[in-house]
């Protein structure tokens, strides 16, 4: 069975490249393009492992309020977090939480992936 990672983003082309990444490093991804959509993901789907989000989307929180209420209510998810536009302080990362800039280096990302999925 394929480890499960939540992939969002709200930019249809971007979303479509990270799914890429995503599927490309032996994972099953599960987009959401927002949120709320992936907090109705982790609370539908059983066994998620990871959480790819973009910091900046529209929605009722950004990437960073995700990240958080992932971790508090599903601690053992692994966090991703990307952004373009922001670069966060390691104090707004969740406990465990990893950052890229993007463009951020493809193979990294993918490395990051497995070692989290490990």
């Amino acid at each position: 069975m394929k480890t499960k990672v939540v992939v969002v983003e709200d930019e249809a082309l971007l979303l479509m490249m990270a799914v890429a990444i995503v599927e490309e490093a032996g994972f099953e991804a599960l987009e959401a393009h927002n949120a709320d959509e992936a907090l109705m993901l982790f609370e539908r789907v059983p066994g998620i492992r990871i959480l790819f989000t973009d910091i900046d989307m529209p929605g009722s929180m950004d990437g960073l309020m995700l990240a958080r209420a992932v971790r508090d209510r599903w601690p053992p998810v692994e966090i991703i977090i990307v952004s373009g536009m922001k670069q966060p302080n390691a104090g707004d990362l969740p406990e465990r939480g990893l950052f890229f800039s993007k463009p951020y280096d493809t193979r990294q990302l993918s490395d990051a992936l497995v070692r989290m999925a490990a």
